[in-house]
């Protein structure tokens, strides 16, 4: 039936055959290419998010890269070693192991009159993290990062499944002349998305995808720290005090109109 077989004569069977064969071998070759293509640029993404984040990591300023152990009185004074990518780190693996558990069970830590609900994990980037029943996990800016954003200009959410890298880009959000790169929390498959409360995403978490995040006991005095480091990039703006005696308003950018918005929320939002 093929034309370098002996005996091949062309005639409409023969047409109609070859025709059929090569239409199929043409569609079956594009899909694996369209596949293979998709597969790379997933893969080249990911790397990429992971060397960017390095590469960024090292240009924060050492008060800034401090390991969450230190921040919870564990260590005197540590540096974090693996971008704060807990997953990788033994120290954090030992701690856990030793660590008691809470005596009591909160379920909600409050900081500077600012609600943290205890049923979730947060990221330092200013996200937190809500398991849901059916596996998938809710993904949303905390209330000191909402704080700091108050009603966004513009927000840009990824498509539904679009696959994310911790510490890639989650979503992006623009304030005045602020554009802010909301570091993605976990590894997954994002499910879905919302523009409410400056950015919801619904993701699929990749397996062991919780490790790095920030837990109950850790909550606080992490957002104690975070509020040394607000108040610092604010002073570095012209602004010697937060509003309201030290808490923070609503809107906190619409408070200090003046400010380098840019620069604060580079500093809050871990972007050198």
């Amino acid at each position: 039936m093929f034309p370098w077989n002996y005996g091949f004569h062309w005639g409409a069977v023969s047409i109609v055959f070859l025709g059929a064969f090569y239409c199929v071998l043409t569609v079956i070759s594009t899909t694996l290419i369209l596949a293979l293509r998709r597969t790379y640029r997933s893969a080249a993404q990911g790397r990429a998010d992971r060397i960017r984040w390095r590469s960024e990591f090292q240009e924060l300023a050492a008060r800034d890269r401090l390991c969450r152990h230190m921040l919870s009185g564990e260590f005197p004074y540590r540096e974090c070693r693996n971008a704060f990518d807990c997953r990788r780190c033994e120290a954090h693996a030992r701690i856990l192991e030793k660590r008691r558990p809470a005596a009591v069970a909160e379920t909600e830590e409050e900081v500077f009159g600012m609600a943290f609900p205890l049923d979730r994990l947060y990221h330092r980037g200013h996200t937190s993290v809500l398991p849901q029943p059916d596996g998938t996990a809710l993904v949303e800016l905390d209330e000191l990062g909402r704080r700091l954003i108050g009603v966004p200009d513009q927000i840009a959410l990824p498509q539904p499944g679009t696959r994310l890298r911790a510490n890639g880009t989650g979503w992006r959000i623009r304030k005045r002349e602020a554009d802010i790169r909301v570091l993605a929390p976990v590894d997954g498959e994002v499910v879905d998305v919302s523009p409410a409360r400056g950015g919801c995403l619904l993701v699929r978490p990749a397996e062991a995808a919780f490790d790095h995040l920030l837990t109950k006991s850790e909550v606080r005095p992490w957002l104690l720290r975070e509020m040394e480091r607000l108040q610092l990039a604010l002073t570095a703006q012209g602004a010697p005090t937060l509003a309201d005696g030290g808490v923070p308003v609503d809107d906190i950018l619409a408070s200090y109109p003046s400010a380098d918005w840019d620069a604060v929320c580079s500093r809050m939002f871990l972007q050198p």
